[in-house]
């Protein structure tokens, strides 16, 4: 990926920090992006002991503000003078609560950050793309955006919602050499998985870990690597016809649903 200009939203920690690192080791040029500045320090600071190489700017963003979103797509830009590749990943899952006791201003903030946001970053990157006649996008969706998960409400819709986004751009802007594909990870143990974890079982989450674990056909989380080595994929060259799919990357585990 020498070269190639990649922006990564929800970099400095889980699936986007994984990303990157992925992508800085395959050469390419990255735009991490998070809403916190200290943690994006430490993350580029990680990378590049890992990727002395590694060509890297930082931009601090709240991806729900569009003002933001443009920001960090201007600064990339200006920075490599091109975007080849976005990884639409930041994202929150909220509370959990049945559906009829979800509080109002949690399921907002959720939409505001998992589906605007992602919205935002495809509102002003593609028109970047259109005019180079080529990129890749990757959009974080989730198994929640396959199927339902009990008292996410929240997070399920706004998951669907970013599955659906991402068809949508693939069908519209697939004739400009721009191909849009969704990821639906299952439990990949992150830190936003282990904080559900701790709600399923604030005494001991390490056990709600091992069970749901135990229903996996692999019998284990997935790495934050194993996300990280698909989602290159799908913004390299090496992706020339892949696009308007919702890619499970669950060990499985979603073919079950209902049969466990």
């Amino acid at each position: 990926m020498k070269d190639q200009v990649m922006i990564v939203t929800g970099a400095a920690m889980g699936l986007g920090l994984a990303a990157a690192k992925v992508l800085a080791q395959r050469g390419a040029a990255v735009a991490l992006v998070d809403y916190n500045a200290d943690a994006l320090k430490t993350a580029q600071a990680e990378i590049a002991a890992d990727c002395p190489q590694a060509k890297m700017i930082t931009v601090t963003a709240d991806v729900s503000d569009e003002a933001a979103v443009k920001r960090y797509v201007d600064a990339t830009v200006q920075a490599f003078g091109c975007i080849d590749g976005l990884y639409n990943n930041a994202g929150i899952e909220g509370r959990q609560a049945p559906m009829t006791e979800y509080d109002l201003g949690v399921f907002r903030k959720v939409l505001d950050i998992n589906v605007m946001g992602v919205y935002y970053g495809l509102r002003h990157v593609i028109p970047v793309m259109q005019k180079q006649g080529y990129g890749r996008i990757v959009n974080a969706a989730s198994v929640g955006g396959i199927r339902g998960v009990l008292n996410q409400t929240a997070y399920v819709a706004s998951k669907h919602a970013v599955a659906g986004m991402s068809k949508n751009a693939a069908l519209e802007y697939g004739k400009d050499g721009i191909l849009t594909n969704a990821i639906a990870p299952g439990a990949i143990l992150t830190p936003m998985v282990a904080e559900a974890f701790k709600q399923v079982n604030p005494t001991d989450p390490k056990a709600a870990e091992a069970q749901y674990a135990s229903h996996n056909p692999t019998r284990r989380l997935g790495d934050p690597a194993d996300v990280g080595h698909l989602v290159a994929f799908l913004l390299s060259r090496e992706n020339g016809y892949v696009s308007g799919q919702v890619i499970a990357i669950d060990g499985g585990e979603s073919n079950m649903y209902g049969n466990a």
